[in-house]
């Protein structure tokens, strides 16, 4: 062990100062992330607690970075500074503690924030430690003594949570995305510090391997990969053979393919030219004289080149263009292509193009270039892979062609990120999958891009797209900027098609908030009436149906109003109407005041459409109490004082207004609460009642019968296994707490299937707008109860079945084991 290198102390200030300035940045984007998260939220409690979490977050934002700053120099002052021994002999009774709970969650919660940085930053670490371990003077890559370890990244990350907010939830709120967008963030602010530590003239600790061709490792022979084998190769080093191992299952999970069990160690020295633990962050590769990562510098700038250089000429109108080359069964290559690879190997098998492709595949097209520009096994396979998967996403019918042409252009930069990150096979999470399926499914929702807001969404993605092939391909944070930019022109289109359609929103946000107000008000009856003796039928009545008239007529005439007055007073008369009457005075003052009663009863019942079969049912039930009460044995003096308390207290209860009533206090409609739309308010809305339904009638989809522009093609798409089913349901009773506007679903009418657009949801999740229609766009109203049931019943799924990816996957897996079973 050598002595530290005088260099570590600069060095390491400059490293903290990368680290704060994403830590920064990380945190500001965040505020507006828990926005996005709140408006997408799938209940009420979690959309809460991601408003509760920007608020908070945003008002202590300074605190939350200084404290940051403060508790990791302390931390990484710490870490470099000599380390003093103390026995536990000079250790006092004083200086002895219990471990508080707090510092048990403290130890819990940043060790779980540094495990999340940790897998995320993997390969990136271990670049780093080579160059700490140098700089430390130590002689090996140590991960424990990295004094900017994701553990200390964590522990930092907790004490600034707690300086934001003391509420717990909140807090762990906080840790959760904070972690996450830190560990994505992670990735590209510790690829700097490693350029950084380069360009100061500092070597890591490495392997060292015998000098050759740059980027090759020696006895691998590049053409043997051409014909669809390779030539024996030298064993991995011991450090990355299980690296190796761990990216080709990734590989052969997504596609369902065996793995050899010797790849590990036949494979890894051609991995080392074209595939390694580089950055994918956009960090440089920096190695010493003579290792390792010099080779893999070299082919990995020459590969970046090929693939610029491809992307621009595939810019030039035309480029794009469908070729009528391929030939059905895939045995006619493109032009430029070279010849295919050897039967019988994962090449040959996956090299078969698809008839009926909206683009040209560029990488079908160049794949002889690209493969020689790589220099590994690995490399060849993913060329192949991505090129199969390019061939299914621009053959895919529920892709609009405009859109098609738009992601045909991002195939070079996807085959970029592939090859430098084997996450982009492993995780549905990685930001390119993520742009892709999103610009997929925000697309499926338009019927026109010819004008209107489908042109506008697709003038956007060809603006998104050209920074992405203008800019740095291995900059996986350009990527999500560019999908919150898809988001937020999904949150501006629906809040003009609100504006577009402001009566329906108005009217039926009006009736959302008279929800709220009655379930407050509802609660407040029942605490009323549990003391009070009455028939449950009546209790029932006064709870459910009453309520709703009494809110009905306070909103429509006013609180004050003589109608309001007047049957806020029916409850009284209608439970002593059926009180039993003892003299001869009380029976003839219930005679007389019988008329007004059910004057009164009808009045209300008239103002929220009651149905006529429930009004009948009710006063059937009622006429025979009041037969019997006329006979019965009246209440004592104190009963009855007993019960006047009771029915002042009714009568005093005040009806809530909509601003004391949270939005977590609505509540599915009931069909009192569907009857109190007037037919000309049902017939703005488009509203869609139950008793439109046949319900027994068959939803069976009939694939022959249905065109392919409606997408039904896809609606029994098979293959789709656990690692690619979407994490959000499509189909079934769980899917209505799923819908989010913008995104397009299939829904089953009396008129049959059809493709709907959700435009709208209200604050509390109770009332959903949609629309359908290409030139004349109509909508569609419904409660959450209504959708709920149509999911339930199989008349309500999402448009894709899966993302357009894991859709390619599938047909890919669908496709290789045909062509498998045939060889």
């Amino acid at each position: 062990m050598s002595l530290p290198d005088p260099r570590l102390h600069a060095a390491m200030q400059a490293a903290v100062q990368i680290i704060l300035s994403t830590v920064s940045t990380a945190s500001s984007r965040m505020v507006d992330a828990l926005g996005m998260l709140a408006l997408s939220a799938a209940s009420n409690a979690q959309r809460q607690s991601f408003m509760s979490a920007q608020f908070d977050l945003q008002r202590k934002l300074s605190a939350f970075n200084m404290s940051f700053t403060t508790v990791l120099n302390e931390k990484v002052a710490k870490e470099l500074n000599p380390r003093v021994a103390r026995s536990l002999a000079a250790t006092d009774w004083a200086s002895l503690s219990l471990v508080g709970d707090s510092e048990v969650e403290e130890q819990v919660t940043a060790h779980r924030l540094s495990l999340e940085i940790e897998h995320e930053c993997e390969w990136e670490l271990r670049e780093l430690d080579a160059y700490i371990g140098s700089l430390l003077g130590i002689g090996r890559a140590d991960p424990e003594r990295n004094p900017i370890r994701p553990e200390i990244l964590g522990q930092a990350l907790f004490r600034s949570i707690e300086a934001v907010t003391p509420d717990p939830g909140v807090r762990k709120t906080l840790a959760a995305e904070l972690g996450r967008a830190l560990a994505k963030a992670m990735r590209p602010c510790y690829g700097a510090i490693v350029s950084d530590f380069g360009a100061r003239g500092i070597h890591p600790v490495g392997l060292a391997v015998k000098a050759g061709v740059p980027g090759v490792a020696a006895g691998y022979d590049p053409t043997a990969a051409h014909a669809g084998g390779a030539a024996p190769m030298p064993p991995a080093p011991p450090g990355l053979k299980h690296d190796w191992q761990q990216a080709a299952q990734a590989l052969g999970s997504m596609f369902g393919m065996a793995v050899p069990a010797n790849f590990g160690a036949t494979g890894a020295g051609a991995l080392a030219g074209g595939f390694g633990p580089t950055s994918s962050g956009g960090g440089t590769l920096h190695s010493g004289p003579g290792s390792l990562g010099a080779g893999r510098a070299a082919s990995d700038a020459h590969m970046l080149d090929v693939i610029r250089r491809l992307a621009f000429a595939a810019s030039t109108p035309g480029a794009l263009d469908a070729v009528s080359g391929w030939a059905a069964g895939g045995t006619v290559s493109p032009a430029g292509a070279g010849p295919a690879s050897g039967p019988g190997t994962l090449s040959g098998a996956l090299n078969n193009g698809l008839s009926g492709l909206m683009a040209v595949n560029l990488i079908r097209t160049h794949r002889e270039e690209l493969m020689r520009a790589s220099t590994g096994a690995l490399d060849h396979m993913v060329i192949d892979i991505v090129a199969s998967l390019f061939d299914q996403i621009l053959s895919d019918t529920k892709v609009p062609p405009q859109m098609a042409r738009q992601i045909a252009r991002l195939q070079l930069p996807v085959l970029r990120a592939a090859l430098k990150d084997m996450q982009f096979f492993s995780s549905r999470s990685h930001p390119v999958r993520r742009f892709v399926n999103r610009m997929a499914s925000i697309a499926c929702a338009f019927e026109d891009f010819d004008e209107g807001a489908g042109r506008r969404f697709l003038e956007l993605v060809r603006e998104l797209v050209q920074q992405v092939v203008d800019g740095d391909f291995d900059q996986m944070d350009q990527y999500d900027t560019k999908l919150r930019a898809l988001e937020a022109f999904v949150h501006e289109q629906s809040r003009d098609e609100a504006q577009a359609h402001v009566e329906a929103v108005e009217l039926l946000a009006q009736k959302e908030a008279k929800l709220r107000i009655h379930a407050r008000f509802a609660e407040q009856m029942q605490s009323m009436l549990r003391p009070v003796a009455v028939q449950d039928f009546i209790r029932g009545f006064l709870h459910d149906t009453w309520t709703l008239v009494q809110v009905e007529a306070a909103l429509r005439h006013g609180p004050d109003s003589d109608v309001a007055k007047r049957l806020r007073g029916m409850p009284r008369q209608l439970i002593l109407s059926v009180l039993p009457k003892g003299t001869p005075a009380e029976r003839k003052q219930f005679i007389l005041a019988l008329p007004q009663l059910m004057k009164g009863l009808n009045e209300g019942l008239a103002l929220i459409r009651w149905p006529e079969d429930r009004k009948k049912a009710f006063f059937g039930e009622l006429l025979p109490c009041h037969a019997q009460s006329l006979k019965g044995q009246p209440l004592t003096d104190f009963q009855y004082r007993q019960l006047d308390t009771q029915l002042q207290a009714l009568d005093h209860m005040a009806i809530p207004t909509a601003e004391e009533v949270p939005l977590s206090q609505a509540a599915a409609p009931t069909s009192e609460q569907i009857t109190s739309f007037s037919l000309e308010e049902a017939a703005q809305v488009g509203l869609v009642e139950e008793a439109a339904i046949d319900w027994d009638g068959n939803v069976d989809i009939d694939l022959e019968s249905l065109d392919s522009s409606s997408g039904e093609l896809d609606i029994n798409l098979e293959g789709l296994g656990p690692e690619m089913a979407p994490e959000t349901p499509t189909r079934g009773v769980q899917l209505a707490q799923y819908v989010q506007a913008g995104v397009a679903y299939q829904m089953h009418t009396e008129e049959g299937w059809r493709k709907v657009r959700l435009n709208w949801v209200s604050p509390g999740r109770t009332f959903f707008i949609f629309n359908h229609g290409k030139k004349h766009q109509k909508i569609i109203s419904m409660t959450g109860r209504m959708l709920t049931k149509l999911c339930e019943t199989g008349r309500f799924r999402a448009f894709e079945q899966a993302y357009l990816i894991e859709r390619a996957v599938a047909r890919a897996r669908k496709q290789l084991a045909a062509l498998s079973s045939k060889s």
